[in-house]
């Protein structure tokens, strides 16, 4: 069991590795996403850089990363391998690994982007329903503010706040505490993103393009 799961830590890691923004950027246009727009090598900077259809593309895959790195522990568990607490700690473990790797991913020399999209779909495969209602959020607080950054931080916050609510059942404490590691992290890569925003020089982005701009 051990080697298990050692081995499925490793390829969660290894999932959550996968460049995709990097990779599409130098397959289909012959660049590096990280030496344009913010740098960042995520879904973000590749609609700024690259527009929607790729964005598009790097967002859904990056975000799978997270989701199919979590599920690894429904296998298990679908295989009375593990309990349902243990399963659910392994999805949190297995996830964490995939953020990681998106971080700091071992196909590009460990520069990698900030890990929302991937911890997006980590969050989907913990609680899809809070994960639903922060998503909502999320957009909500783009629409307004038209910040991506502040967006993400505001729904890593309201996350585990989510799962303490009855509507969502009794949740095991291990995933609500988490829920606030999760937000620590988020808010810390965009650390750069808060001076940005407190100066007003932050990149906006728009939901709905406005006419005569791209």
């Amino acid at each position: 069991m051990l080697f298990i799961l050692v081995g499925l830590s490793l390829l969660s890691y290894l999932l959550g590795s996968i460049p995709t923004a990097i990779w599409y950027g130098d397959r289909y246009h012959g660049m590096d996403i990280r030496q344009h727009g913010s740098g960042n090598a995520g879904a973000t900077n590749t609609f700024r850089v690259l527009g929607k259809k790729a964005g598009c593309f790097v967002l859904f895959v990056d975000a799978f990363k997270g989701f199919a790195a979590a599920s690894l522990a429904t296998v298990l568990y679908s295989f009375n391998l593990v309990d349902w607490q243990t399963c659910v700690t392994l999805k949190i473990l297995f996830g964490f690994l995939a953020i990681i790797g998106h971080l700091l991913p071992v196909f590009c020399d460990f520069k990698g982007g900030k890990g929302v999209a991937t911890t997006l779909g980590m969050v989907i495969a913990l609680h899809p329903q809070a994960a639903l209602v922060s998503s909502l959020v999320f957009l909500l607080v783009f629409a307004i503010s038209h910040y991506v950054s502040l967006g993400s931080m505001v729904t890593s916050v309201v996350f585990p706040l989510l799962l303490q609510f009855e509507v969502f059942g009794k949740e095991l404490p291990i995933l609500i505490y988490f829920g606030f590691i999760i937000s620590f992290l988020v808010i810390f890569t965009h650390r750069k993103n808060i001076g940005r925003i407190i100066s007003g020089t932050e990149n906006r982005m728009y939901l709905i393009p406005r006419k005569g701009r791209l």
